[in-house]
């Protein structure tokens, strides 16, 4: 079977997009942290992405995509590539593209999918318990979700869930991931519940934290370069998922940008309303939220579809994360699970409403168009994916403290990450 040197080129690039996606998460979440945390915000992404392309390698491609056991994770016949060389092909994926080169597009995804989950415990956990963290839950909760939806015989893929580059995959899974972590790993030093501000102040407590204390983003205009190279590697995220030069890879890109339009927008305009001045971090995040929304759906949806979602993502994806501050207990520090994983819900039942034959030939009609059984399986598709999630996280996470502690010291975590896990600051004002 012949390549199409055209499938090869989009590909390869949108391989090289997706790439860009983890410095530029970085770059992202490094801005929202304080000034003592950034550099340690921007080497666990770097690291991650390191340490997960040798996990992917060497068992982790073969763990996805090797040959199935019964539906639920793959052997190990491809550990370390083996049997795979440039001039494989495998028909089953991609019959335009060297096996070698899905396998490269791959890696990204699984790559940046656990770097998500760092911005849940940004600023107090270990380096060492992140790493051994991030290697078993690659393993044993990113290989068979991945497996379940994207492998040909995965036991929700042939029940007829679809998810076209990853919102239940990568998004669902690492959001709600996100917040086992912030559960597990504890509010940060000095992060005051408001019901706790409350007291302190009813009591007249001089001590009492003023009231909208919070922690101040280091560098906003990194998490506004962060958002946008996200949005432009987005293009590869979504559109190389087609896995060909075609038709669906076009529209994929079309719709994955007005997503991201749409949600910006949204969130917006209601932190207009709610706060009387449109944020720059809000709009950065409002549009993240949009892409980790339509991701799902991409290739399966028509633009106005495209357009509602982002809408939705941005006001309920704002809405949740305006909860989380003021009347939950939970620090998840750069609202892993209100962006991703609510944005990543949102697209996949959106899949089950707005999925169409017409845009692409592959997928099954939605609700919209016919076929209302289309939304029950992705909505148990996604319900199956979080509670795997969220208890195996909670389940690595609380394993892991055994031996490595999660978290850093009282002392380390006043001096900050930068210095006390890398010796190393952000800025030298010398």
């Amino acid at each position: 079977m012949a390549v199409n040197p055209a499938d090869i080129a989009w590909v390869l690039t949108s391989t090289a997009l997706v790439m860009l996606m983890t410095p530029a998460l970085a770059f992202f979440y490094g801005g929202l942290v304080r000034r003592k945390n950034l550099v340690s915000t921007l080497v666990q992404c770097i690291a991650i992405f390191a340490v997960v392309s040798l996990v992917w390698f060497f068992w982790g491609y073969s763990l996805v995509f090797g040959p199935s056991i019964g539906g639920v994770i793959g052997n190990l016949s491809l550990v370390g590539l083996n049997g795979i060389n440039v001039n494989t092909i495998n028909p089953t994926y991609a019959a335009g593209i060297p096996e070698i080169l899905f396998f490269a597009f791959q890696l990204k995804f699984a790559a940046i999918t656990p770097a998500l989950i760092i911005g849940a415990c940004a600023e107090r956990i270990r380096f060492r318990s992140l790493l051994i963290f991030v290697v078993l839950w690659s393993t044993l909760i990113y290989s068979p979700i991945a497996h379940w939806l994207w492998n040909a015989n995965g036991w929700l893929h042939v029940l007829g869930a679809w998810d076209f580059a990853g919102g239940i995959v990568v998004h669902v899974a690492a959001g709600v991931s996100a917040l086992a972590a912030a559960l597990i790993v504890g509010r940060r030093k000095g992060c005051v519940y408001w019901k706790d501000q409350m007291k302190a102040l009813d009591r007249k407590d001089p001590n009492a934290p003023a009231m909208g204390t919070e922690f101040k983003p280091t560098n906003i205009p990194y998490v506004i370069l962060g958002a946008g190279l996200l949005w432009f590697g987005w293009f590869g995220f979504n559109g190389g998922s087609a896995l060909g030069a075609d038709s669906i890879a076009v529209s994929a890109v079309v719709a994955t940008n007005l997503a991201a339009a749409a949600a910006a927008v949204s969130w917006m305009i209601l932190d207009w309303i709610i706060k009387g001045k449109p944020s720059a971090i809000g709009i950065s995040v409002g549009a993240v939220c949009g892409m980790a929304a339509v991701t799902a759906a991409a290739g399966y949806i028509n633009f106005t579809a495209a357009v509602i979602i982002g809408l939705a993502a941005g006001i309920i994806s704002n809405l949740v994360a305006n909860w989380r501050a003021g009347r939950s207990k939970i620090d998840d520090t750069l609202d892993v699970f209100a962006c991703h994983g609510i944005g990543g819900i949102i697209g996949a039942v959106a899949v089950g409403l707005f999925a169409t034959v017409t845009v692409n030939s592959a997928v099954t009609n939605g609700l919209f168009y016919g076929n209302p059984g289309l939304l029950g399986i992705q909505v148990f598709a996604v319900v199956v994916v979080a509670a795997f999630s969220f208890v195996g996280s909670y389940l690595l996470l609380r394993f892991v403290d055994l031996f490595s502690p999660l978290r850093v010291s009282p002392k380390e975590e006043d001096e900050g990450l930068d210095m006390s896990q890398h010796g190393e600051e952000a800025y030298n004002l010398d």
